[in-house]
């Protein structure tokens, strides 16, 4: 499992530091911040997935598998699905 956080989406509720402690700090406001890489093992799926469920406004993003990296998320591209 690979995930990233949208700061821009965080309004800070807390969810993520919550159920995921290891893998997201709040800052001085309450808002998130990623620990590590995105990388989460096998072992801390569940809370981490948790986190992400949890997350009211969706900032917790788990990527595809086939993601080399590059901000491809595990969402269907609509912007490039439009027929004219």
């Amino acid at each position: 499992m690979r995930i990233r956080l949208d700061r821009t989406l965080c309004d800070g509720f807390g969810a993520c530091a919550k159920h995921a402690p290891d893998y997201f700090s709040l800052d001085d406001w309450g808002y998130a911040s990623l620990i590590g890489n995105g990388a989460i093992p096998d072992a801390d799926h569940d809370a981490v997935k948790r986190a992400l469920l949890d997350c009211p406004v969706h900032a917790i993003i788990e990527m595809s598998a086939a993601s080399n990296g590059a901000g491809s998320a595990a969402v269907p591209d609509i912007a490039n699905s439009a027929t004219a």
